[in-house]
């Protein structure tokens, strides 16, 4: 029997949806997620929802503020897998390494935020680990960025270059309806 990989769905929390955290791309990311979540409950595959906790009380993500909770349409269900996390990367100091492990997964699909943030830090992590990823990139969105050399960078630009990144090496980049595809012929 074939086993569906796991969806790790980073950071959809509350606080991604305020205004306040810039100018972003895939504006649709959200309702493909909520696509890719629905067909993995479907199949009873497993899901690992990522909750961003920070360590400054300035922060949305701060425990008790609003911003740190999941989204309504995309909060875990009962028994769906839950990973509380401090840094970027989700496999720092979170023990979801060893809940895929002891489970014998070791297929990610990656979808959330920020694309340039947490996905690439963990999706780097996972691939060096060993999991065979896939993200999927209008399934994850980023911010507007300046780089180093003080040039402003759209949303978009910062995305591209961020699945450029770990594309190959790290992961495979895939869509939605590719991956829907994928998880469904199988």
């Amino acid at each position: 029997m074939f086993e569906l990989p796991a969806l790790l769905i980073i950071d959809m929390q509350r606080g991604m949806s305020d205004p306040a955290v810039g100018a972003r791309n895939n504006t649709y990311a959200e309702a493909n997620i909520a696509r890719l979540l629905g067909a993995w409950r479907h199949a009873q595959g497993p899901v690992v929802h990522v909750r961003h906790i920070s360590r400054s009380p300035d922060s949305p993500f701060w425990p008790g503020q609003c911003g740190v909770e999941f989204q309504p349409a995309l909060a875990p269900w009962e028994g769906e897998h839950v990973v509380e996390k401090n840094v970027p990367d989700a496999f720092i100091h979170s023990g979801l390494e060893r809940w895929l492990r002891v489970r014998d997964i070791q297929r990610l699909v990656v979808v959330g935020v920020s694309t340039s943030n947490s996905v690439e830090a963990s999706v780097r992590s996972a691939g060096n680990l060993g999991f065979d990823v896939t993200v999927v990139h209008d399934a994850t969105f980023t911010f507007a960025k300046r780089d180093y050399a003080g040039v402003e960078r759209s949303a978009d630009e910062v995305h591209a270059m961020s699945l450029a990144n770990l594309n190959g090496e790290y992961a495979r980049i895939r869509s939605t309806e590719e991956m829907l595809d994928e998880a469904l012929e199988e």
